[in-house]
């Protein structure tokens, strides 16, 4: 194989991971939206909602979740709320077209509730996590 094939051959790939790696950063979805969304340590939970799903971590003594909803893309009242036994809540609410959150408390041992809301369907967990 001469050296022009081989330029030929390394351009052609380059071109081809450049259009994918724009493809993947262009392409909106929930998949996407979760990814760009998450929290550390490990997946605990899915609540998940009528129009949408609360995503729920854990890593040592902190919860973190992510409110993601069922069609991306459009601007809709989302909200999430995590909060430990014997303190207030952390809450992220507002008007998103992907996710709320995410939101972090550190609970120790202690139980959590959390909430999540895209329009108007809704999540709440009781104490859990204990």
């Amino acid at each position: 194989m001469d050296s022009g094939a081989i330029r030929r051959r390394f351009a052609l790939g380059l071109a081809v991971l450049t259009a994918s790696g724009l493809l993947a950063v262009a392409a909106p979805g929930e998949a996407q939206a979760a990814a760009s969304a998450s929290c550390p340590g490990r997946k605990v939970r899915t609540l998940p909602f009528s129009t949408g799903t609360v995503l729920v971590y854990k890593r040592g003594g902190y919860v973190c979740a992510v409110t993601v909803t069922k069609k991306p893309g459009v601007k809709r009242k989302m909200s999430v709320s995590v909060q430990a036994r014997g303190s207030r809540p952390v809450v992220d609410e507002g008007r998103f077209a992907y996710h709320a959150g995410p939101v972090m408390v550190h609970a120790g041992r202690r139980c959590v509730w959390l909430k999540g809301r895209v329009g108007q369907g809704s999540v709440s967990s009781g104490w859990i996590l204990c």
